[in-house]
C-alpha cells in the first residue's frame, strides 16, 4: 500500500515536472527564433506581403520574416 502511494507521488511529480519543461520550451522558442513565413501564408493570414522589405505587413504574421 505504502508503494503504490509513493509510487503514484513520483508519477505525477515527473508528470507536472514534464509538462513545465514542455511550457519553458514553448515559450523560449516563442521569443528566441525568428519566424518566416511564405507570400501565400502572408495572405492566408489577412497580411500583405512587401517583397521590397522581406516583411508581412498586418494579419496575423505582421512583423514576420518573408523567405
Amino acid at each position: 500500500m505504502r508503494i503504490r502511494r509513493i509510487l503514484a507521488a513520483v508519477i505525477a511529480t515527473a508528470a507536472l515536472a514534464g509538462l513545465g519543461l514542455t511550457g519553458a520550451a514553448t515559450a523560449t522558442a516563442a521569443q528566441g527564433a525568428a519566424s518566416y513565413v511564405t507570400p501565400s501564408q502572408c495572405k492566408q493570414g489577412g497580411g500583405t506581403p512587401d517583397l521590397t522589405d522581406n516583411l508581412c505587413k498586418g494579419g496575423t504574421h505582421d512583423g514576420e520574416q518573408i523567405d
